[in-house]
């Protein structure tokens, strides 16, 4: 089993997650930014967007994070992070789309302005402003997460990693302002104790 991917993608860094989790063997090559790879013909002939991650898995090619994590939990024995339970699944499953129909367009410019932009060429009031809206957001999770270990309930899955993994990232980014969130805090400090995250998801952001 492949991943293309570098490691500084939080979507490939889900993917690398839930691999640990699942004890699972695979092989990350280098593809995306610099390392390009992802533009040539082979790659667009299993991935015609271009994009990472791309998982191959045999003769099986899968591109979109979410996916691939859906993919690696119903195919490599996963029920323990992806319930089979319908309401379950389905709690766990609007997470993973949330993520990347709302969180991840809010988090974006942020994380690059602030990680992936020279200092002097940053808008220091515009991304404080779009700190305050990705705080909007954590403040949702923060009250969700009230009473709960994990994002549905006691126990761990997709729906962790995938969230977890933007939460690197609002911990990571430093010269906005943040508020407080004691509950995500909490469960964060949780994650940040889990192998996977320690080795894929902890390193600097770059």
């Amino acid at each position: 089993m492949q991943i293309w991917g570098r490691r500084n993608s939080v979507n490939v860094q889900k993917v690398l997650w839930c691999l640990d989790e699942l004890s699972l063997t695979y092989e990350r090559i280098d593809a995306g930014m610099h390392h390009g790879r992802n533009d040539t013909p082979d790659y667009l002939a299993l991935n015609p967007n271009g994009r990472i991650p791309l998982l191959v898995d045999g003769d099986f090619s899968l591109w979109e994070s979410n996916s691939i994590l859906r993919y690696l939990a119903l195919a490599k024995h996963g029920e323990a992070i992806y319930p089979a339970a319908a309401r379950v699944r389905a709690s766990v499953d609007r997470w993973l789309d949330w993520s990347l129909s709302t969180l991840q367009p809010a988090e974006h410019p942020v994380f690059w302005g602030l990680v992936r932009t020279p200092p002097e060429k940053r808008d220091m009031a515009l991304l404080q402003e779009k700190t305050n809206a990705v705080a909007r957001l954590w403040r949702l999770i923060d009250a969700h997460l009230d009473g709960r270990a994990f994002l549905e309930g006691e126990t761990f899955t997709l729906a962790d990693i995938t969230i977890g993994s933007y939460a690197r990232r609002w911990f990571g980014v430093e010269g906005v302002d943040k508020p407080s969130f004691p509950q995500i805090e909490r469960w964060y400090r949780t994650l940040a104790e889990r192998p996977g995250f320690v080795a894929h998801v902890a390193p600097p952001l770059t």
